[in-house]
């Protein structure tokens, strides 16, 4: 099969579409034909041996996918071949064909395609969880989204919104805000404007946000800690500013703000401790939830660039440059949006 395999961290040229072994088949394994594989910030992290889950060359790049069954281990019970489904993964999914683990497969409705599907398994989960599970969003609450425009800041809108709460979506360019309004943003805030924590408090009465979504970092979570209200639950998603800040503990003390840390992949199994029972079934139950909003039309991921496999680099540089909106996908297998229904 065709993949993206990168050979060293130090040199960029290492990387590139490579023909090599399909992965084997395990006993709970499912083996996807990969139409649509996400392409993320994390990538560029991974790629120069930055992100937290260090992979160790040789590797393949690529944690969402969404594609065909094509076989299944013995133990595989919940789908079959030919099933359209997606999937996260550890790595590997930057190729023509991936083994994903039965428990982080989800079937897809008819009405949703493979483009819209590569969004759930981590981005659409992680606002999902961070705002349900972990800050226990409730109806009428305001939540602050930073970073709006990207996979991640959308994916919070939407879910924010299908919570019942008022969003606030920062951004700093036209089109970025443009497109946290289409997607359901209730009050823009430039940040170009003036300074973000007066805009919050302007639009909350002074109370400030109840929650704050924020996968930026840097300046954004200052700004966040200076607007948050009493009682408030500040929710770190990730670092896409390059900085990570400190937790600034006084202005926790003082307004009895909670700083809740969310790495989705503790949920699939993937960190060193593993989850408790239950979290499987409870997974599952947030996919299905999800992707059924989405088949409803309450959730509209927004795919702004395709690339073939080869053009990986070219999709890279793009999220690099900070232009994008929404997310990036890469096409291993060539397939028409309209007959993947």
């Amino acid at each position: 099969m065709r993949a993206v395999v990168c050979r060293s961290f130090d040199d960029p040229a290492a990387t590139r579409v490579e023909d090599i072994d399909a992965p084997p088949l395990t006993d709970d394994g499912v083996r996807l034909r990969v139409h649509t594989a996400g392409v993320s910030f994390a990538n560029l992290l991974v790629l120069t041996g930055r992100h937290q889950n260090r992979a160790e060359p040789p590797f393949t790049p690529g944690t969402e996918v969404a594609g065909v069954v094509l076989a299944c281990g013995p133990r595989v019970t919940r789908v079959r071949p030919g099933d359209r489904v997606v999937a996260g993964v550890r790595a590997g999914g930057q190729a023509e064909e991936v083994v994903a683990p039965e428990r982080t497969v989800y079937p897809l409705p008819d009405a949703v395609d493979f483009d819209q599907a590569v969004h759930f398994p981590t981005i659409y989960a992680t606002a999902y969880a961070g705002l349900a599970w972990r800050a226990r969003t409730e109806p009428g609450e305001t939540v602050l989204v930073n970073g709006a425009a990207g996979g991640s800041g959308l994916a919070a809108i939407e879910v924010a919104k299908c919570l019942g709460a008022r969003v606030l979506a920062v951004a700093g360019t036209d089109a970025k805000l443009d497109a946290a309004r289409r997607h359901g943003a209730d009050v823009l805030i430039d940040r170009r404007a003036g300074p973000v924590p007066q805009a919050v408090l302007d639009a909350t009465g002074g109370r400030g946000a109840d929650v704050v979504f924020d996968p930026v970092g840097g300046d954004a979570y200052r700004d966040a800690m200076r607007c948050i209200a009493p009682d408030g639950r500040l929710l770190l998603i990730g670092f896409a500013s390059g900085e990570i800040p400190s937790v600034a503990a006084n202005i926790a003390l003082v307004k009895n703000v909670t700083v809740i840390g969310l790495y989705w992949g503790y949920y699939v199994g993937w960190a060193r401790v593993p989850p408790p029972p239950g979290t499987e079934a409870r997974v599952h139950a947030a996919l299905a939830t999800l992707l059924g909003w989405c088949a409803d039309g309450r959730l509209r991921p927004e795919t702004c660039a395709r690339f073939p496999l080869e053009g990986f680099r070219e999709a890279l540089a793009m999220i690099e440059s900070r232009a994008v909106i929404g997310r990036v996908a890469l096409h291993p297998v060539a397939w028409a949006p309209a007959a993947a229904r």
